[in-house]
């Protein structure tokens, strides 16, 4: 059984502030550790419910996070960034049972998780057909595009809800709640059990209706919070720019959409 972990740090037990998420500053080392032992719970989970070959993406920041040595020796690790239109979950593709997100967070707009964003801090939202999208939405619409079951997330309470309004079936754990610039956080050894026991109870449910439906069509909103990202971006093809900070882009293959966040986000 194969299965994909994409990875995050913001969503991680305790990661509060932005030091905290950037290579060579205060507490970034602790916070990679964990980010390491949240991935490594979620492997062990999915091992112990069959796994036999799991690909883990590093999906934070320079993609260089995660310590190799510390995850199950059928692990493969994506570090860094190749370009591709896949992003956080490189090299998915159709042959994988299973996607699992690890340590991911709620979408810019947010008020759940101080550290709220979308795939670049310098967005106000991106929403897709009326719907605020976080990283999480973007990553597993690519899954339902290739009918591969989103199975697992762990992350912060508020992204937790919102994957549930997405499908029921997905096995959330919330090991933190964002608290205006604060955060609630649950005991990181606590979250460790519980991504385990959670991962595992992922892998082995009929993950058949964990399969999510991709939308018809899709509109999606950019808004950014400098004008003048929004005026570059919306030379880009079929943009329409709805006012000075926000582009609009209509397409009917995710493909297109995700050629777009590309070049623009």
């Amino acid at each position: 059984m194969k299965v994909f972990i994409s990875v995050d740090i913001e969503g991680v037990a305790g990661s509060t502030v932005w030091d905290e998420t950037e290579k060579g500053k205060d507490l970034y080392d602790y916070f990679a550790r964990q980010m390491t032992r949240e991935a490594k719970a979620a492997c062990d989970g999915a091992n112990d419910g069959g796994a036999t070959e799991i690909m883990v993406n590093d999906a934070h920041d320079s993609g260089r996070n995660i310590d190799h040595n510390l995850l199950p020796k059928n692990t493969k690790l994506i570090r860094g960034w190749s370009g591709g239109l896949f992003s956080m979950v490189q090299e998915l593709d159709e042959t994988y049972d299973a996607l699992m997100f690890v340590g991911y967070h709620s979408a810019a707009g947010k008020d759940t998780n101080p550290l709220s964003h979308t795939m670049s801090t310098s967005l106000d939202y991106v929403k897709i057909n009326g719907i605020v999208a976080s990283e999480f939405l973007i990553h597993s619409y690519i899954a339902a595009y290739l009918k591969v079951p989103v199975v697992f997330l762990s992350g912060d309470k508020g992204l937790c809800e919102t994957a549930k309004c997405l499908n029921k079936n997905i096995v959330t754990v919330a090991v933190k709640e964002g608290k205006g610039n604060s955060t609630v956080s649950i005991h990181p050894e606590l979250a460790l059990e519980l991504i385990c026991e959670g991962a595992k109870e992922a892998i082995i449910q009929d993950r058949s209706k964990c399969i999510i439906e991709l939308p018809k069509e899709f509109n999606v909103e950019i808004r950014y919070r400098n004008h003048k990202d929004a005026y570059k971006s919306s030379f880009y093809p079929k943009i329409i720019k709805l006012d000075e900070n926000t582009i609009q882009y209509n397409s009917n293959d995710y493909m297109d959409v995700l050629r777009m966040m590309n070049f623009l986000i």
